[in-house]
């Protein structure tokens, strides 16, 4: 079963949309993740200006304690960001900042000293964008800065024809190897979220009439019911009149079409509301914060669309809609509506029956 799904996951086209949603769910989850990164990334910024300051015989100078004083800024501003977007642009600041730093540090070592130096610099500023919940570009704009600022190729005078083959060799190997790492670590990730909305919508997403099923709709009315603070309640319970002759009459195919047709205008008239398939031919629908009359108007509104839609066979809903009383809970208002609806099937069908 696992692998069947899991196949299934793998050919799901990954469309721009779901993708922004899954960058947006892994800044959200990461996002204590970020602030923590930045913390550590500053902690060791701080210890290594100790180190190759001292080494190079600088000392620890005002411009360390500036960039310390951005650094920490930017790491407070973080704080405030929620969306992945300004995240990625936010990230791209600071690696700016954090390898102009580094530069600077670098700078003041020995010759000698500076290709080691910047080499363990670089390599941590790439391991660390590598874990961060980034868009590959915003990644790539990081891996740039590191090899703007930090790399053989732009800086550390004449080291010589085979010693600078050999970095710019190491260089290429670390950045295509933490690249993809970065880019196969988060496909995984991604084929992993799509997994899991595909489990989501299989436990909680009506298969036939792509609407929320009796296990979606209960949880999610619960919630409301006790979240309503003092705003009017309705339940209403859907059946499909003479259901079971349009089965033995057409065959189940047909008796399909007609679930779909009803879970259609369910979708078009009660937007905004919660509604659900019950099983078999029964529907629920919670109304919250109308009127009595702006109820009713609701759910003759939904009778009306299901006769007048155009479907064959013919289809007609009867429904029962019963207003929560206080104190009620879900239970009480499914058995309060069944009764309505029992009335409304009981005086001709094609109708709905209100109870208080």
């Amino acid at each position: 079963m696992f692998q069947t799904i899991e196949r299934e996951a793998l050919q799901r086209p990954i469309t721009a949309a779901l993708r922004q949603e899954f960058l947006q769910y892994e800044y959200e989850r990461q996002h204590s993740f970020c602030l923590l990164v930045y913390a550590i990334s500053i902690g060791i910024w701080f210890l290594f200006d100790l180190i190759v300051s001292f080494q190079g015989g600088q000392g620890f100078s005002l411009h360390s304690v500036f960039a310390l004083i951005l650094l920490y800024t930017q790491l407070a501003i973080l704080q405030g960001i929620r969306k992945a977007w300004q995240f990625d642009l936010f990230n791209l600041v600071f690696a700016l900042c954090y390898g102009i730093g580094l530069r600077l540090i670098i700078d003041g070592l020995p010759a000698i000293l500076q290709p080691v130096w910047a080499t363990l610099a670089a390599s941590a500023m790439l391991y660390c964008a590598s874990i961060l919940p980034l868009r590959a570009w915003a990644f790539g704009g990081v891996a740039v800065l590191v090899w703007l600022l930090l790399s053989p190729v732009f800086s550390w005078g004449d080291v010589g024809p085979l010693r600078m083959t050999l970095l710019i060799s190491y260089w290429l190997f670390f950045t295509a190897l933490i690249s993809y790492n970065f880019h196969h670590t988060g496909e995984a990730r991604l084929r992993n979220f799509v997994m899991a909305k595909l489990l989501l919508d299989q436990a909680y997403i009506d298969v036939l009439t792509e609407i929320p099923n009796r296990r979606a709709f209960m949880l999610n009315v619960e919630q409301r019911i006790h979240a309503a603070d003092g705003q009017r309640q309705y339940l209403a319970m859907v059946d499909v009149d003479d259901f079971k002759k349009v089965n033995d009459r057409y065959g189940h195919d047909i008796g399909d079409e007609v679930l779909k047709h009803v879970g259609r205008q369910l979708k078009h008239v009660m937007n905004g509301h919660e509604f659900a398939r019950l099983g078999g031919e029964e529907f629920g629908i919670f109304l919250c914060g109308l009127t009595r009359l702006e109820a009713e108007r609701a759910v003759d509104e939904l009778c009306r669309q299901v006769r007048e839609a155009p479907s064959e066979p013919p289809v007609t809903i009867s429904i029962g809609l019963a207003l929560l009383g206080p104190g009620d809970n879900l239970s009480q208002a499914l058995i309060k509506a069944d009764r309505a609806l029992y009335e409304s099937k009981h005086n001709g069908k094609n109708r709905f029956t209100y109870a208080a």
